[in-house]
Parts: C-alpha cells; structure tokens; sequence
C-alpha cells in the first residue's frame, strides 16, 4: 500500500545517516555524527510510521469486508423469506 517513493526516502536517510555517523566518528566531528544518528532515526521513524499507516488501511479493508459480508447475509435471508 506504501508508496515506494516514500520507502526510497527511508532506506536514503538511513544509509546517508549511517555514512555521515560513521565519518564523524572517523573524523572526530561530533556535530556530523550527531546529524548521521539524527538523519538514521528520521528514516527509521519514517518508515514505522509507514508501516503504521499500512496496517490501519488493512484493518479498514477487514471491518469493510466483515460488514459488508454481515449487510450481505441479512440481505440474502430476508429475500428467502
């Protein structure tokens, strides 16, 4: 259900963030450590966001489909009346 732009972006923000961590360890810059972790955690959040809205579109469809199988039967039991 998930855009595959929107899980592009994640997977770029933790590798870019990874990147950035690991040469501000290797530099010593603290700053651009500090923007790698931040940048990995943003992809992160992005995508259990994601998959947050992906599961409630699927529990939508379920309640959609329950209800309309339930409206269906009672349908079908007063025709036979």
């Amino acid at each position: 259900m998930t855009d595959s732009k929107g899980r592009i972006d994640e997977a770029k923000d933790k590798t870019v963030g990874a990147v950035k961590e690991v040469a501000g360890k290797v530099t010593g810059n603290e700053e651009l450590e500090l923007k790698g972790k931040t940048q990995s955690l943003k992809g992160d959040l992005e995508g259990k966001a994601m998959d947050i809205g992906d599961k409630v579109g699927e529990i939508k469809e379920d309640v959609a489909e329950k209800i309309n199988d339930f409206i269906d039967k009672k349908k079908d039991g007063k025709e036979e009346k």
